[in-house]
């Protein structure tokens, strides 16, 4: 679960999603997104997260978390999930 203050992100969450691909053509045009992954400047993408019409990728640095991308769920996506026991 995420609260959401202005544009800042408060973390109280469990990370389901792992990575998410976004393209029709999975291995040769999509763009992946995993979480812990480098992205813009030297920002960590902090988690992958489902909601009622979009997916979401939030991105950190230092104890900073702040929305990044959205994806609509009418693309082509394919999502990995985290699978620990």
């Amino acid at each position: 679960m995420y609260l959401l203050t202005s544009k800042r992100v408060k973390l109280e969450k469990m990370n389901l999603i792992r990575k998410i691909s976004i393209g029709k053509d999975y291995k040769n045009d999509a763009m992946h997104y995993s979480v812990d992954q480098e992205v813009y400047g030297g920002h960590v993408i902090d988690s992958i997260l489902e909601e009622k019409d979009k997916f979401s990728i939030y991105i950190r640095k230092g104890s900073e978390v702040i929305p990044w991308k959205d994806f609509n769920k009418n693309m082509a996506v394919a999502i990995e999930y985290n699978i620990d026991y």
